[in-house]
C-alpha cells in the first residue's frame, strides 16, 4: 500500500515535515470516513482513525509512540512539550526534545509547522480564523523564542486551507482582520485572505520571506484533501507533521 503525502523540507536531517492527504481511493474506503482521515472529533469509530494512524505512521517510518497530539478547540493555547500524547485545549505546540514529532489536525484550516534546525526547535501551530485571529502565529514564534530558537532560523510551512476567494464570511468575522486581508469588493459577503494574514504575521515577527513556503491549494477545491466546508460531517481531517530529529 503506498499512501500519499507531501514531504515538505528536511534539513541536514534535523527536522522533517509532512502534511497527508485524504488518500479516499486507498485506505479505508467503506469507513465512517473513507480515506486516511485522522481526526477523532468525526463520524469514524475510534478504531478505524487508529488504524489510519498505524498506516500512516508505518509508511513513514517514524514512530507513533513519540507523537504529540492535540485536542483542538480553535484558541491559542500553545504548550511546550516534553513527552509525546495527548494535550486537551491546545492548538499549538513547541517543542526542543530530540525525537519529538507534533501534529495538528486540519480540515480548511491551516497547519503552521516551523523548525529552527540550527538551534533544534520546532512548533505545530493550527491556524484557523479563529486562531489567527487571536494571534496563535505570533506567540507561537514568541514561544519558540524562548526555547532558544532564532527567527532568522526559522522554516516555515504552511498547509493547504481555504483559499480567499471561496473564504466567505460574516462582517463579524471579516472585522476581526486587517483591511487588507478583506476582500469586501468582489463578492456580495467579505472573503477573508487567512493564508496572506498568516504569511504577514510571520514576516512581522521575524520570519524571512525565502524561509516561508505556503501550499497554493484550496482545501475547498482540491478533493485530494478533506473540507469541513464542503463536506460538513462527511469530512475527515489530515495531519501535518514535524520531527526534530536525533542527531
Amino acid at each position: 500500500m503506498k499512501l500519499f503525502y507531501s514531504k515538505i523540507f528536511q534539513n541536514q536531517n534535523r527536522i522533517s515535515v509532512l502534511f497527508s492527504e485524504s488518500n479516499r481511493e486507498i485506505v479505508n474506503r467503506n469507513g465512517a470516513v473513507s480515506g486516511l482521515n485522522l481526526g477523532y472529533n468525526t463520524n469514524a469509530r475510534r478504531e478505524e482513525v487508529d488504524q489510519n494512524f498505524k498506516f500512516l505512521f508505518d509508511e513513514i517510518g517514524w514512530d507513533l509512540n513519540r507523537l504529540a497530539i492535540a485536542n483542538q478547540v480553535h484558541q491559542t493555547n500553545i504548550v511546550t512539550v516534553t513527552e509525546s500524547g495527548t494535550y486537551n485545549d491546545t492548538d499549538g505546540f513547541v517543542s526542543n526534545q530530540p525525537g519529538t514529532i507534533l501534529g495538528i489536525r486540519v480540515a480548511d484550516c491551516a497547519a503552521v509547522l516551523a523548525g529552527d534546525p540550527k538551534n533544534g526547535v520546532i512548533g505545530a501551530f493550527h491556524a484557523g480564523w479563529k486562531g489567527a485571529a487571536g494571534n496563535i502565529i505570533p506567540k507561537g514564534i514568541h514561544k519558540m523564542i524562548e526555547l532558544g530558537s532564532s527567527p532568522d532560523e526559522i522554516k516555515v510551512y504552511i498547509s493547504p486551507c481555504i483559499l480567499q476567494k471561496n473564504f466567505e464570511v460574516g462582517e463579524e468575522v471579516a472585522i476581526l482582520f486587517p483591511d487588507s486581508f478583506v476582500d469586501r469588493v468582489s463578492y456580495n459577503k467579505p472573503h477573508v485572505d487567512l493564508q496572506g494574514f498568516i504569511i504577514h504575521q510571520l514576516k512581522e515577527n521575524g520570519i524571512k520571506s525565502n524561509h516561508i513556503q505556503a501550499a497554493e491549494l484550496c482545501t475547498i477545491e482540491d478533493k485530494r484533501f478533506y473540507s469541513y466546508r464542503r463536506e460538513r460531517e462527511k469530512a475527515g481531517r489530515m495531519l501535518g507533521l514535524i520531527k526534530l530529529n536525533n542527531l
